[in-house]
């Protein structure tokens, strides 16, 4: 039973999720050619308050795009 896991930024609309499920199993069921029945996709959304890229936390970025900005 093949897994996929997709690791990133909250996903605010369930629709969006629901559509991201379904063309990532359809990939998969492509791929190994086995039932959608057999393909497990989980999300996992992580707040940017939790992630750091080139050791900055994501939030801090956000917060310094945002005073540039405005």
């Amino acid at each position: 039973m093949p897994n996929i896991t997709v690791e990133g930024p909250p996903i605010k609309e369930l629709d969006a999720k629901r559509r991201l499920a379904k063309e990532l199993t359809k990939a998969a069921v492509r791929a190994y050619g086995l039932p959608e029945e057999v393909i497990v996709v989980l999300i996992k959304e992580n707040l940017p308050e939790n992630v750091s890229v080139g050791g900055e936390l994501i939030i801090d970025r956000l917060k310094q795009k945002s005073e540039k900005s405005g």
